[in-house]
């Protein structure tokens, strides 16, 4: 086998004596060689991987020192650096005066370099309302991250322009818990936004119009476990009340009704069943509807699927 030294032709992936393109890396000996005629190409190649070993899963994760994935949630989508507010260093002893004042100029200018232009503004005011609603609404990540594609979405339409932007965000939120049926109600959003729930309606139709999202039908039984645990409803009656939903959804029941109403009802009446001292106005206020509401449910059920219940 002939040695060709300090020549590689990687970039061309041809072989200089023959002119074949069947090249062999092997990466423990670190050459490269023609696959047809054996010359070595290279000799030293260059190890892109890290420099320690792992021999389990979590091993290799917890050496990784790659950064955070790219989030559509941050407005930047996490691509930059942050530089933190702590004025200590990493053994935890406090920086000397001078240090803590070359930090905070970094500090403002690399904000100021992050924020640069009306949308970079824009997405950064929204993802911070964003990132407060779904905190005080207890949202799940993934349900987060689709509001924020769809604020994304409604900026690059151009609907947020002489619009508020809570607003906007709110009814990205809601349209993002619409579609995953994740259990939030536009009573819920509105209540921790800044915005009256009108608004967030009203802009909730023009995402749904403008966009062209179709949200699934909403169904009464994810509304089960929200007014059950606000009520301190056990899950013997929780699941009553599923089974009497299920046979009102058989019987084409539940058509065209409220579904909050409907699971309000349905706990009415499986608490009934079950001997569970609890009012229908305790199960109105935590659904969030009248009692006239629970009692209309009700009487309808209690007609329709023929059940006998306790006076």
């Amino acid at each position: 086998m002939s040695i060709k030294k300090g020549r590689t032709l990687r970039s061309a992936d041809r072989c200089s004596e023959c002119g074949g393109s069947n090249l062999v890396h092997d990466y423990d000996t670190g050459e490269t060689v023609c696959g047809d005629c054996g010359l070595v190409l290279y000799e030293q190649m260059m190890d892109k991987g890290p420099e320690w070993r792992a021999f389990t899963q979590e091993e290799k994760a917890s050496r990784s020192r790659v950064g955070i994935p790219t989030s559509y949630s941050v407005h930047d989508k996490g691509l930059s650096t942050a530089i933190g507010r702590v004025d200590r260093d990493a053994f935890g002893r406090k920086l000397p005066l001078s240090t803590r004042l070359q930090m905070w100029r970094l500090r403002k200018w690399q904000i100021r370099s992050r924020v640069h232009s009306s949308v970079d503004r824009n997405l950064a005011q929204a993802m911070a309302e964003l990132d407060r609603l779904c905190d005080k609404a207890h949202i799940p990540g993934p349900v987060k991250e689709k509001a924020a594609v769809i604020y994304r979405k409604a900026l690059d339409r151009g609907l947020v322009r002489g619009r508020s932007i809570a607003a906007i965000a709110a009814a990205a939120l809601y349209a993002a818990c619409r579609s995953t049926r994740t259990p939030r109600t536009i009573r819920d959003i509105a209540d921790i936004s800044l915005v009256d729930k009108k608004d967030v309606a009203r802009c909730y139709r023009l995402l749904l119009r403008e966009l062209d999202m179709h949200m699934p039908i909403a169904d009464p039984l994810t509304y089960i476990s929200k007014i059950a645990e606000a009520t301190g409803i056990s899950g013997q009656t929780q699941g009553l009340a599923i089974k009497i939903l299920s046979d009102a959804k058989s019987q084409r029941v539940a058509s065209g009704k409220d579904p909050m109403g409907l699971a309000a009802a349905s706990l009415y009446i499986a608490c009934l069943q079950t001997n569970e001292k609890k009012t229908q106005k305790d199960i109105a206020e935590a659904a969030g509807v009248t009692e006239v509401t629970v009692r209309n449910r009700y009487k309808n059920l209690k007609r329709q699927l023929g059940l006998e219940l306790p006076d």
